[in-house]
């Protein structure tokens, strides 16, 4: 999972796009070890515990990973584990950057 994501944000740094993790992992110093690992360079907040946290219970998250994507009004265009590449160029495209997402 992470090589994409990695991707995206290094490709669109200099678009208006975010890439913001949630993660449920108990364990910090485990969690700041895969970060590092990984290479991870987008924001991460943690949602101890699980399915019934407040973050993973607030927006209905059952299975890991789930991305969302939010277009500029709020608006949820997209969530599941793929297909997200796609929605990203087009609300893109939707503000006038024309992108490929690769």
């Amino acid at each position: 999972m992470y090589p994409r994501e990695r991707s995206l944000v290094t490709q669109l740094k200099d678009m208006p796009f975010a890439l913001i993790g949630v993660n449920s992992d108990q364990d910090l110093e485990w969690v700041q070890g895969i970060i590092e690992q990984e290479a991870i360079n987008w924001r991460s907040f943690q949602d101890r515990g699980g399915i019934g946290d407040p973050i993973s219970k607030q927006w209905g998250v059952s299975i890991w990973p789930t991305v969302f994507i939010i277009d500029a009004e709020g608006v949820i265009r997209h969530s599941g584990q793929e297909g997200y590449g796609l929605v990203i160029q087009e609300l893109l495209a939707e503000m006038g950057h024309a992108v490929e997402i690769e």
